[in-house]
């Protein structure tokens, strides 16, 4: 069963002066904090790294494959991956 996306876009104002000012919300990994996507290029960068982030479980890659597919939705990216296995490969669209 597909995990439930967690991302929320962040819609705070002004410069963000620390990376720690983010929530976990706008993560791809929200658990370790990493793949910021706050906008179209952080999408197309959390797509194209996908496969570089260690330490994390199946079950962390699947919510991360959610919220990727929720923010690249919402800033309207194009991602032709049908399941988080397939980022990363080749041929695959970033």
């Amino acid at each position: 069963m597909a995990k439930r996306a967690t991302w929320k876009p962040h819609e705070k104002h002004g410069k963000l002066t620390e990376r720690s000012d983010l929530p976990d919300s706008v993560f791809a990994f929200p658990k370790q904090r990493s793949e910021p996507l706050t906008d179209a290029k952080h999408v197309r960068n959390a797509v194209a790294r996908f496969d570089q982030v260690e330490d994390v479980s199946d079950e962390d890659r699947e919510q991360a494959f959610a919220n990727i597919k929720k923010a690249a939705r919402h800033y309207d990216v194009e991602i032709s991956a049908k399941t988080w296995r397939d980022l990363g490969k080749p041929g695959s669209k970033k």
